[in-house]
């Protein structure tokens, strides 16, 4: 069973896997947070997030779900910008 050339195990590999690394987003910042004893977000739950939410929108489109492409989609920006906004503002102390 083919979609496009693709074996269907592929694309559900795929699905898994983006769900995977959107996971580890959560795991890293729970390990972060109980080593630091506080919450703590650190820049790797951004790049987790921005990896995941790629893949998984990948797979969205190729699963062709509107709902499931915007809520993905949308999230790519937020993550985006949060990186943009931590490196800025890491500049931004080092020059002070």
């Amino acid at each position: 069973m083919a979609e496009g050339g693709v074996s269907a195990w592929v694309w559900i590999a795929i699905g898994f896997g983006g769900q995977a690394l959107f996971m580890m987003r959560f795991v890293i910042q729970w390990w972060s947070s109980e080593r630091a004893g506080q919450v703590v977000i650190p820049v790797a739950f951004w790049y987790f997030s921005l990896a995941g939410g790629l893949v998984l929108t990948v797979y969205a489109i190729h699963r062709d779900d509107p709902v499931f492409i915007f809520g993905q989609a949308l999230s790519l920006v937020i993550y985006a910008r949060n990186l943009h906004l931590h490196y800025r503002g890491k500049g931004r102390s080092a020059a002070s």
